[in-house]
């Protein structure tokens, strides 16, 4: 790869307002001892020393994104995001060049680490087509029926929770996204762009603790995670 083709830039979907939380604020803006989601994840973005730019998309009503500390960081951009994560993507990517990388990451998951960022890009040397931090299902999996009752249990062999980050070349992301979105494709994140065009992204084991917050018993249990950092590396 040549250095034009590394160049590395952190697409955050930030627009949503996270309705399954209960809260007056998008879940983003949620605080975990004293700092929001959101700054938390940017953070981790703006550290990493391959990571070049961090472009966030949010809502175009946003009320709270300009009082965070870091919200005039020189390496992070912000555009108007939509109403679903594909688009809000797209409109990061739109920003973009055509010769770098698009590392998505939900803006909900801060306890990603540098580590597992470190294992992504290398993976790149095996799967150039793009990969996605995912991490095995460990759990007894079962299908459900429509009346709560369950149907069957699944085999959990070569099942993956799909995480974030999800890197790949920024314009054929692009492109897939475009294309899937114009033939109202089901499109749930960079990955399933992907596969609708053919593409069979790699899969890099990532860590457990790389939740997204979604209920509020979350933010308790990536408080946890967090306050765990001194003594791990993240």
């Amino acid at each position: 790869m040549n250095d034009c083709q590394d160049k590395i830039v952190a697409i955050v979907p930030a627009a949503g307002i996270g309705s399954r939380m209960g809260a007056e604020i998008p879940k983003q803006y949620l605080l975990i001892d004293e700092k929001t989601i959101l700054q938390l994840t940017l953070e981790l973005l703006l550290t990493h020393p391959q990571i070049d730019h961090v472009v966030v998309a949010l809502h175009p009503q946003d009320q709270f994104f300009n009082s965070l500390p870091l919200s005039s960081h020189p390496k992070l951009h912000t555009v108007v995001g939509g109403s679903e994560r594909a688009d809000s993507v797209l409109a990061c990517l739109k920003h973009l060049g055509d010769d770098c990388w698009a590392m998505v990451h939900d803006a909900a998951r801060p306890c990603l680490t540098h580590g597992d960022i470190d294992k992504l890009i290398a993976s790149r040397q095996h799967f150039p087509q793009g990969a996605i931090l995912a991490a095995p299902v460990r759990d007894t999996m079962k299908r459900g029926n429509v009346d709560g009752t369950v149907k069957e249990t699944v085999c959990r062999e070569r099942l993956w929770h799909a995480l974030t980050p999800q890197l790949f070349p920024a314009s054929v992301l692009k492109g897939n996204l475009e294309q899937a979105l114009a033939q109202q494709a089901n499109i749930t994140d960079e990955a399933s762009a992907m596969e609708w065009a053919g593409v069979s992204p790699g899969l890099v084991d990532g860590r457990v603790d790389n939740i997204k917050i979604t209920h509020p018993d979350d933010l308790l249990l990536a408080g946890l995670f967090l306050g765990n950092a001194n003594s791990l590396e993240r």
